[in-house]
């Protein structure tokens, strides 16, 4: 990891994804419970959006000052959080070992995420969820056309995001059901901000 991904964008992403959508990561996060994993810790925001009923969150995160930066609400909150990898697509947990995994706005940066998704799949228990809002593909098919020619630009500035991954589409090649997703525009221009939030879960 560069000092750009490491240094610079943690700080970037806590700011422009701050208090504008905490409604959003309290609604993702509603009713979990047990054990969660989440993928994309970053600097520890959906973490005051967590019920009691958590008894642990296992985290992901690569970047060190993203890990800093969550120190404060780590301090804040009685909830257990232990850091257990830096990499999504490589899980260091056992099968079947989470209640429950939780991404916001990671899933367009994983380089390889199919894999993340069957990692996903693998440590969630029978009935466990995967909770998740994600910016991705359109359903426009021009604004979609101008994601897949913006996509590399875009990816080298920011950290490899990806404006134009189908995201349902993908949670459901993982082998999870989506049981909601919902999609809207979070803003404006729609190729950077068009939205899938809901739920899926692994039914065996």
């Amino acid at each position: 990891m560069g000092f750009y991904d490491d240094q610079v964008l943690p700080r970037f992403t806590n700011v422009a994804l701050g208090k504008p959508m905490e409604p959003t990561r309290a609604r993702v996060a509603e009713g979990l419970s047990g054990e969660v994993l989440e993928i994309g810790f970053g600097s520890g925001r959906n973490l005051p959006h967590l019920s009691p009923a958590v008894t642990r969150l296992l985290a992901v995160e690569p970047a060190a000052v993203g890990r800093r930066l969550a120190a404060s609400r780590i301090a804040a909150t009685p909830i257990l959080v232990e850091f257990v990898g830096q990499d999504g697509q490589q899980l260091a947990l056992p099968d079947a070992s989470v209640d429950h995994v939780l991404v916001t706005w990671t899933l367009c940066t994983i380089p390889e995420v199919e894999r993340a998704l069957d990692e996903t799949r693998r440590v969630l228990r029978p009935g466990g969820t995967l909770r998740f809002v994600e910016h991705g593909r359109s359903t426009n098919a021009r604004v979609a056309q101008w994601q897949d020619r913006l996509t590399p630009i875009w990816g080298k500035l920011f950290g490899g995001c990806h404006l134009n991954r189908p995201v349902d589409k993908l949670i459901e090649n993982a082998g999870l059901t989506l049981d909601t997703v919902r999609t809207y525009r979070m803003g404006r221009p729609e190729m950077f901000a068009f939205a899938y939030e809901g739920s899926a879960s692994k039914q065996d």
